[in-house]
């Protein structure tokens, strides 16, 4: 996968750099590569790989490399800006895509999201809560959801406080459109192994937790963490979900 795999999630993952993958022989080879350290550091966890579904992240790729994708496997991707998903979305209409939104979603793009995502990993206020379960109502659907935790505490990151959960989590019930499934969080962008999994084991703290004072019958099995530089240590501390992007789609370009 254009990278050296490490022995241990704590080695300095964030050092990796990935190649572009663009037939689909390049990605069946990164989806194997990524498959295999999910399954090593399940391992070193005394996990089972089966109980980590990996979410591949397509932001800023080209249709063109997306169906190679899907053509290797791929049936589920995730996105961080809602305005990019719903034009891919349209523009692979002919495959059996469906669409994660992941990124911070402002309330008047609640609309795009209730009309074709299946999954929505930020949720963080009621207000956006509100907005979701009105416009899923007019298009007679539901969605997955994840509450989104700033467990690393930084004010460039979106989310909850971790002392906001409780009250949060026992207002969801109104909301009946909203599937809710658990959490997600976004570690530190930090070269110290010690820190990001200090933010991936609170969160899973704060999930066994919720389950106590859960509402009846809402799932929380779900806990999304962990990305291409941080996805083994996730694993680790219990992750579920893990959001790769650049190590099976490459390094990104941005626009200028």
């Amino acid at each position: 996968m254009g990278a050296k795999q490490q022995d241990s999630g704590d080695e300095s993952i964030r050092r990796r750099t990935f190649g572009a993958a663009e037939s689909v022989a390049d990605f069946e080879a990164r989806l194997a590569d990524v498959r295999a350290l999910i399954g090593a550091a399940a391992a070193r966890a005394g996990r089972d790989a089966s109980q980590v579904r990996l979410l591949p992240v397509s932001k800023t790729v080209p249709q063109e490399r997306l169906r190679n994708a899907h053509a290797a496997g791929i049936t589920h991707m995730a996105e961080n800006k809602v305005q990019e998903a719903q034009r891919k979305s349209r523009e692979m209409a002919d495959l059996d895509l469906t669409w994660a939104i992941i990124g911070h979603l402002q309330t008047n793009k609640a609309k795009d999201v209730a009309e074709f995502a299946t999954e929505f990993q930020a949720l963080d206020s009621l207000k956006l809560a509100e907005a979701l379960e009105r416009r899923l109502e007019g298009f007679d659907r539901s969605l997955d959801v994840l509450v989104q935790v700033n467990t690393s505490r930084e004010s460039s990151k979106t989310g909850l406080a971790p002392e906001d959960v409780e009250d949060f989590i026992k207002a969801l019930p109104q909301f009946s459109r909203l599937n809710v499934r658990g959490f997600m969080t976004m570690a530190p962008f930090s070269a110290d192994p010690a820190r990001v999994r200090q933010s991936f084991a609170e969160l899973r703290g704060l999930r066994d937790r919720a389950r106590e004072y859960a509402p009846e019958g809402m799932d929380l099995s779900e806990l999304s963490m962990g990305m291409s530089g941080d996805f083994e240590l996730a694993i680790e501390e219990g992750a579920t979900v893990v959001r790769v992007g650049q190590a099976i789609f490459g390094s990104r370009s941005y626009p200028a």
